[in-house]
């Protein structure tokens, strides 16, 4: 599904991330985040779900109401980025317990860790107004 599927934005509803593609036959994608996750360009930390604990510079308490979270900044400079180059997942890996990861050029990754023993939703891959998958199984 996510295979060849444009990446075209990065974000959150509230501490959730989103990450939205086109899919290869224009269908709406989305990538729903409830544990933690980072991008990559090869060895740096482009973004992390951690990012959005921490306030930009001058922001005040209500910097996550706000949307005024060093995760805020880092993904609007990532998603100007992404509507330039509008890049295409090359590879989708499924590990063992819910790790998910997603690979874009050149040496950009989406890495998904699930950190919950218990059965809550980790992430999940949804089809606009269709289908949805996710980890755990059985959970969505």
């Amino acid at each position: 599904m996510l295979h060849q599927a444009v990446v075209r934005s990065v974000g959150r509803a509230v501490n959730m991330g989103v990450v939205e593609f086109t899919g290869a036959h224009g269908e709406e994608l989305g990538l729903h985040l409830q544990c933690p996750f980072r991008i990559v360009h090869d060895d740096r930390v482009l973004l992390g779900s951690h990012d959005m604990g921490y306030p930009q510079k001058g922001a005040g308490r209500d910097a996550f109401d706000t949307f005024s979270t060093m995760y805020d900044a880092g993904a609007e400079v990532l998603n100007d980025l992404l509507a330039r180059a509008e890049p295409q997942v090359e590879s989708v890996h499924l590990g063992k317990a819910g790790d998910l990861a997603l690979s874009w050029g050149p040496g950009v990754r989406l890495e998904v860790f699930p950190d919950c023993s218990g059965q809550e939703e980790a992430w999940r891959v949804l089809v606009r107004g269709g289908a949805h998958y996710g980890y755990p199984p059985g959970i969505v």
